[in-house]
């Protein structure tokens, strides 16, 4: 299949999407669709164990939503691009792999909020972080004002919201937005260095993990509980479970199949 929006390619078990609009990488409804095409495409594919997004282009993994575009756009035109968007950020969450977001330049508004959506985010020490829809007479639509609260607290989050300011990459790791800042030289290498580790983790567990932390975060405790009684359940009867215990007591390194 061919992508205008994105670019895509898998080595050693690891999917890479590359947004594709440079200079500044917008968001506009067909990056989200064909992003959400391409994700249930990586869904089926036992090939691919981890994902990485970036950005082309040195100045932007995402600079948000194409404003020229959205300017002719009505209210129901407008609010499709909101369904394309949801479906695209909530399929990384739902996604059964782990996602990586390897950040440069700038991630405001769709960019940020792509971001927020993946399960790590490591970004180069050029990176700059936003919510600035305010600034534009709107809000965040993409899922900003839901998952940067859950992520590092309502106080944290109103502030960068309310006032629509650009944060530098060592704010955003104070805040807790990234976990890890390296240099730009380094930021595909380190993101490839932890794709690989997580493309040898067991497919199963690594499912009921992102299940359980995702949809638990949302519950009460009681029922978050239950969620991970269950997830634990799932990895448990698996044939990985088998082999990394057995591998375990045979002191050796596991070798898991994904099932």
């Amino acid at each position: 299949m061919q992508w205008q929006t994105l670019e895509y390619f898998v080595e050693n078990k690891v999917a890479t999407i590359t947004l594709n609009r440079p200079p500044m990488n917008p968001f506009n409804k067909q990056l989200y669709m064909e992003f959400f095409q391409l994700l249930e495409k990586i869904e089926e594919d036992d090939q691919v164990k981890a994902v990485i997004i970036t950005g082309k282009g040195e100045k932007a993994f995402g600079a948000g939503a194409d404003i020229t575009e959205m300017m002719k756009l009505d209210a129901e035109e407008v609010a499709r691009m909101g369904v394309a968007s949801r479906r695209a950020t909530e399929r990384i969450e739902s996604l059964s792999k782990p996602v990586i977001a390897a950040i440069h330049g700038l991630a405001l508004g769709g960019g940020c909020e792509l971001a927020l959506a993946c399960d790590l985010r490591i970004c180069s020490e050029k990176a700059k972080f936003g919510l600035p829809e305010i600034n534009l007479g709107i809000i965040p639509g993409g899922g900003g004002t839901q998952r940067l609260q859950r992520l590092i607290g309502q106080a944290r989050a109103k502030e960068l919201m309310y006032f629509g300011e650009i944060i530098p990459a060592a704010q955003a790791y104070a805040y807790g937005i990234v976990n890890q800042v390296v240099p730009v030289e380094e930021l595909m290498n380190r993101a490839n260095e932890w794709a690989l580790k997580l493309a040898e983790k067991p497919s199963v567990a690594m499912k009921m993990l992102k299940v359980a932390v995702n949809r638990g975060a949302g519950t009460e405790l009681n029922t978050a509980l239950d969620l991970e009684t269950a997830c634990f359940g799932n990895a448990f009867v698996s044939e990985d479970r088998n082999e990394g215990m057995t591998a375990f007591a045979e002191k050796r390194k596991p070798q898991f199949v994904g099932r």
